[in-house]
C-alpha cells in the first residue's frame, strides 16, 4: 500500500510539495532555533524535539513529542503532514527519518518488566509489546512467533484499554500467574481461559509509560536486537530477517 501511494504521489507531479517549495526570500536563512520558537508559539501544546532543514528551500522538518514528523515554513505559517520524497533517489525521507527515530537501544529495555520465552539456544533476542485482546497480537503469536526457534522473546504486557476494556484484567492475570509464559501462550495460542488472582504488583503501568516514551501507539510492536522497531503482525520470514540483521 505504501509503495502504491508513493507511486501515485509521484505520478501526480508531487503538486503539494511543489507548492510549498516557494518560500519568502529570507525563509531559507532561518535558524532551527528560530523555527522551533515560531512553531511552539503556534502550537504551545506540542513540544518540539528537533528542527532540521530539508533539501527543499525554506521547508523544515519538525519532530514533535510522540515522534511525529511534520513540515513547516520558517514562520510556521504553513504546515503539512505526509511523505517528503526524494524523486531522484526514489526514497521517502520521511520513512528514513521515522526509522531513525524508532531505533531503540535494546540494552536499555527494562527486561525485568517483561516475561520471557526461550526457544532452542535462545541466542536471538526479540521484545514484543502486546495486548491480550488484540486480534493482530493473536495473529502474530499464532502465525509468526509460535514458529520461531533459537530465540528469546520478551513480552511486555501493553493493554490498550480504550479498545479492549478487559485487556488490563487479562494482563494482570497473566503477570500474576505462577508460569507467566504458559498462561500467555495458553491464552494467545490456544484460547485457554485465564484464571487465578490478579491482585499482585505488576509492571503494566510502567510498560504503558515506556511505550508512550518509545512512540508505541498500537499493538503488536516488535523491537529487535539491532534497535529496529516494527509495528504490526508481520510474517515469520520478515521476523527471521530482522532477527538476523546486524
Amino acid at each position: 500500500m505504501k509503495t502504491l501511494l508513493r507511486t501515485l504521489v509521484l505520478s501526480l507531479g508531487f503538486v503539494p510539495l511543489v507548492a510549498c517549495s516557494a518560500p519568502a526570500a529570507d525563509a531559507s536563512a532561518a535558524k532551527p532555533a528560530e523555527v522551533k520558537k515560531a512553531f511552539e508559539a503556534r502550537f504551545p501544546n506540542r513540544p518540539v524535539q528537533s528542527v532540521t532543514p530539508t533539501p527543499v528551500a525554506g521547508i523544515y522538518e519538525v519532530v514533535v513529542q510522540g515522534k511525529q514528523i511534520v513540515y513547516t515554513d520558517a514562520k510556521a505559517d504553513y504546515l503539512f503532514v505526509g511523505d517528503l520524497i526524494d524523486t531522484q533517489k526514489r526514497e521517502s525521507l520521511t520513512e528514513k527519518k521515522m526509522a531513525e527515530l524508532s531505533k531503540v537501544a535494546f540494552s536499555s529495555l527494562p527486561l525485568n518488566d517483561a516475561f520471557k520465552e526461550v526457544r532452542g539456544n535462545g541466542a536471538r533476542k526479540l521484545a514484543v509489546f502486546s495486548d491480550p485482546d488484540c486480534p493482530f497480537c493473536h495473529k502474530l503469536e499464532n502465525e509468526s512467533l509460535a514458529k520461531l526457534d533459537n530465540v528469546t522473546i520478551y513480552t511486555f504486557l501493553f493493554p490498550l484499554t480504550s479498545l479492549h476494556p478487559d485487556a488490563m484484567h487479562k494482563s494482570q492475570l497473566v503477570w500474576c500467574s505462577k508460569d507467566r509464559t504458559a498462561a500467555w501462550t495458553g491464552w494467545m495460542r490456544g484460547g485457554k481461559k485465564l484464571s487465578g488472582s490478579a491482585d499482585c504488583a505488576t509492571p503494566i503501568e510502567r510498560n504503558l509509560a515506556l511505550g508512550e516514551k518509545l512512540g508505541i501507539n498500537g499493538t503488536p510492536a516488535l523491537i529487535f536486537a539491532n534497535g529496529q522497531m516494527v509495528p504490526g503482525a508481520i510474517d515469520k520470514d520478515e521476523i527471521e530477517k530482522l532477527l538476523n540483521a546486524k
